[in-house]
């Protein structure tokens, strides 16, 4: 298991069209991937799981990963999130 820390860019958060993108990504990996705000957890993969955990701008999350690809999920989601996010 890995992971990653992230922190999004100032006027930029995870919204609905974002959020359909960054999980259609995260669903071309075989491992179990999540997301996590704090507290909350949520899988990479669920929309509203990720909508839930209120990815705003400026804020610190952690992309985990646990698996056979995990190295190159967290590295290219991770990416995705600091381009895009």
């Amino acid at each position: 298991m890995i992971h990653k820390e992230i922190k999004l860019r100032p006027g930029f958060g995870l919204h609905a069209k974002s959020a359909a993108e960054f999980i259609q990504r995260a669903s071309n990996y075989k491992s179990s991937i999540w997301v996590e705000k704090d507290e909350k957890k949520a899988n990479a993969k669920s929309l509203l799981g990720l909508l839930a955990l209120g990815l705003a701008a400026d804020t610190s999350l952690r992309i985990i990963a646990d698996g056979e690809d995990e190295e190159r999920a967290v590295a290219e989601l991770g990416e995705f999130m600091l381009m895009n996010l």
